[in-house]
């Protein structure tokens, strides 16, 4: 295996313990605030594992085992510093969503107990910033896995799941906020600051 593999798969492994490290804390607050509203179904739940699949098990395959080996690609310096740069925004982007959403964060279409609008830090740019966080990781894995399954394989997933529960959590929030969400809407992007 050629060196700058292993480091993008290093790299990558150190990344994605740090995604998971950066949950954890934030997991068990929102754990502490009782679920006031739940709009999960079976979309939800498939939505959620195809993530699952693109962002552990495929990458986990692919760095353990040889499963994926016939899909290999080069890597070079410049795509792991690249894909690592990446990463480091990626994982600050997700970090400083929490925050900004303390308990009010959820990974399924649900509202917690005195949930509120939150458009401060991060959220002054974006409304899904927690969706861009993912987008720029899921770039940083193409980057950082030279294998054309493993590399996209969190990208895909992220995508069915922006296409199909943007709408369901954007209607979420203005049943919940009706005209706030609407203003704070008309002034903010969707996922890229300034741009979309």
């Amino acid at each position: 295996m050629p060196l700058s593999a292993l480091v993008g798969k290093i790299i990558f492994v150190i990344g994605l313990v740090t995604f998971v490290a950066i949950r954890v804390p934030f997991d068990k607050q929102r754990k502490s605030v009782r679920v006031d509203e739940a709009r999960r179904g079976v979309l939800e739940g498939l939505l959620m594992a195809g993530v699952g699949v693109g962002c552990f098990l495929v990458p986990l395959l692919y760095v353990f085992t040889p499963l994926f080996a016939f899909a290999d690609t080069q890597l070079d310096v410049g795509r792991v510093v690249t894909g690592t740069l990446l990463l480091v925004l990626g994982l600050w982007l997700f970090r400083r969503t929490h925050v900004d959403l303390g308990s009010n964060w959820s990974p399924t279409l649900e509202l917690r107990e005195s949930h509120q609008l939150v458009n401060r830090g991060v959220y002054r740019f974006v409304r899904h910033p927690m969706y861009s966080s993912f987008l720029v990781y899921g770039l940083a894995q193409v980057s950082l896995l030279a294998n054309w399954v493993a590399g996209p394989a969190f990208l895909v997933a992220f995508g069915l799941m922006f296409v199909f529960r943007l709408g369901p959590e954007e209607r979420m929030m203005r049943d919940r906020f009706g005209k706030a969400y609407d203003e704070y809407a008309a002034v903010t992007k969707r996922l890229i600051p300034y741009v979309w």
